[in-house]
């Protein structure tokens, strides 16, 4: 009886363990289902948006910024369909990586992969805050040198920077090593190692860490330049403010980009410098594999900064602060004034000097333009 007993408390007990496992598995798989096709619609939405203003401002200074952001959405998006492909596939096979992969082939893909699209990113986001540096702090220089044909290269170049670090140990025979959470593969960091295997990890997450600081550093730079050129920027000067707003525009876009960067890579790029140095332990993979799906929402959240932070987003953000902080505000209107063409513009208002009939920036006097009720 007691032996009895002790049996089918033995059953009960390892039936639950499996149908808690089972359960986890299946929140594993559904979180990532969900993840991958956030990620695949985002990203889509946000490279037509990209794509449509880079045919407007083709020959523009924008047209280099709108080249590495398109060039940017399309590595996150075959990062969230290749990344998740192969998460799935792994999740599909119990993570029987014995079975399905005796020879590693797949797990030197994955890692590949896993490394290939998580530091390019980084180093897109870098390039793109230099490149607006370089444009508001020297636009004669970036106009005469920084050329689209240069941009391409400059893109393929940062690519093939990327595939190189993600290539290392592949052509140094130090293939990529299943993680304890069995469900993804990177850089060898537990078990035997020598000075290669710890030198590996540490490089991808140096690059990654000096691609974050060169990008604060550069957007810090271009903010306060432009701040600057706008306390001093004179009212009749229509053109340069109009590439001010562009310059803001793009600047908006790049401190989103680098925030959500910092905020998704930064803990796991931290994390793998310390995994990487120390003896390793049980608790770390844990919190390796709670980073590493931190990461994953880089790819998700970057598309958003270019469908939320587009300049009539943000036009239509400043009027409705505007109007928060003035419940009752002063009643404007346009006149259309056609009869001037593109050279004349007439705008109205009852507080402001500065709406009266406009030729070629040259105020007209007695123009000035008054409701029906202020009439003499």
């Amino acid at each position: 009886m007691s032996y009895n007993g002790t049996t089918k408390a033995g059953d009960l007990s390892s039936n639950s363990m499996c149908n808690k496992s089972s359960s986890k598995r299946d929140v594993s798989v559904t979180s990532s289902v969900i993840t991958m096709t956030v990620g695949i619609v985002s990203n889509m939405l946000a490279l037509f948006i990209l794509l449509k203003a880079y045919r407007r401002f083709r020959f523009k200074s924008k047209a280099s910024f709108l080249l590495f952001a398109s060039g940017l959405v399309v590595t996150d998006f075959l990062g969230h369909l290749i990344n998740g492909s192969l998460a799935l596939y792994v999740y599909a096979s119990n993570k029987d990586w014995e079975t399905f992969d005796p020879k590693q082939v797949l797990c030197g893909f994955f890692g590949v992969c896993m490394a290939f699209f998580g530091l390019s990113p980084l180093l897109l986001g870098c390039v793109m805050a230099v490149e607006r540096c370089v444009g508001v702090t020297q636009p004669l220089f970036h106009s005469t040198t920084w050329t689209s044909r240069h941009m391409g290269s400059l893109l393929a170049s940062t690519w093939l920077l990327a595939l190189l670090v993600a290539l290392l140990p592949v052509l140094v025979w130090r293939p990529y090593q299943v993680q304890g959470a069995r469900s993804w593969c990177f850089f060898r960091m537990v078990g035997a190692r020598d000075w290669l295997d710890v030198l590996l990890p540490m490089l991808f997450s140096g690059l990654g860490l000096l691609a974050l600081l060169v990008s604060f550093v550069c957007n810090t730079v271009t903010g306060f330049t432009l701040l600057w050129s706008t306390l001093h920027w004179r009212r009749d000067d229509y053109h340069r403010h109009h590439k001010s707003s562009l310059h803001f525009e793009m600047i908006c876009q790049l401190l989103a980009i680098m925030m959500v960067s910092c905020m998704c890579w930064g803990p796991f790029l931290v994390t793998v410098i310390i995994v990487s140095l120390q003896a390793q332990q049980q608790e770390t993979y844990g919190y390796l594999l709670l980073t590493v799906r931190l990461a994953t929402w880089n790819q998700i959240l970057d598309p958003w900064v270019y469908i939320l932070l587009r300049k009539a987003v943000l036009k239509k953000l400043f009027q409705l602060v505007q109007r928060c902080r003035s419940p009752f505000p002063k009643h404007t209107f346009g006149w259309p004034f056609s009869v001037l063409g593109s050279s004349g513009e007439t705008c109205t208002s009852t507080s402001s000097r500065a709406d009266c009939i406009c030729l070629d920036r040259i105020f007209l006097p007695g123009t000035l333009m008054r409701p029906i009720g202020q009439l003499p």
